[in-house]
């Protein structure tokens, strides 16, 4: 039983060991790689002469905040005052859209806001929470909607028991 253990931790170790070796190898050659990149970036395949705004589809700065038809473009947002302080301070945790689709009142916001702050670490808007507020609640007001519209062309059934 003894050798049958020991020779179980001999094929482990040997397993580890070459796995060791490996990662080594690995992290070796990504060093030298970098090093050789670094020394002499002039022969590496990352040189270009266009502008980083061509190789990667990043929006160009005059198109970053463009306002078509009364909507902010790369948000959805109307455009209306306090959009830009919603913009600034909303959409870097959530996508405009879930902002948009929590249609609230005044007090609702105001609690979900603090609720923010006391739990998802969200800073002290300080001027700016009434102005988004204001906006929210401007832009995109509760709906008011009754009970559920009746069915209609309904095929009902009978239950079997």
């Amino acid at each position: 039983m003894k050798k049958q253990n020991h020779d179980k931790l001999k094929r482990d170790f040997q397993e580890l060991y070459r796995k060791t070796i490996l990662a080594s190898a690995v992290i070796a050659i990504g060093g030298i790689a970098l090093v050789y990149f670094i020394v002499d970036p002039s022969l590496s395949a990352f040189k270009t002469n266009k502008p980083i705004t061509e190789i990667v589809d990043v929006p160009v700065e005059e198109d970053y905040d463009k306002i078509e038809n009364g909507i902010h473009v790369r948000t959805g947002f109307i455009d209306a005052p306090g959009m830009m302080e919603t913009v600034q301070n909303c959409t870097n945790c959530h996508s405009s859209k879930l902002v948009m689709q929590n249609r609230m009142n005044e007090e609702r916001w105001k609690s979900t806001i603090k609720w923010m702050q006391e739990t998802q670490n969200l800073w002290d808007l300080g001027e700016n929470e009434s102005v988004i507020i204001n906006y929210l609640v401007t832009n995109y007001p509760p709906k008011k909607v009754g009970r559920r519209a009746a069915l209609a062309n309904v095929e009902w059934y009978q239950l079997e028991e």
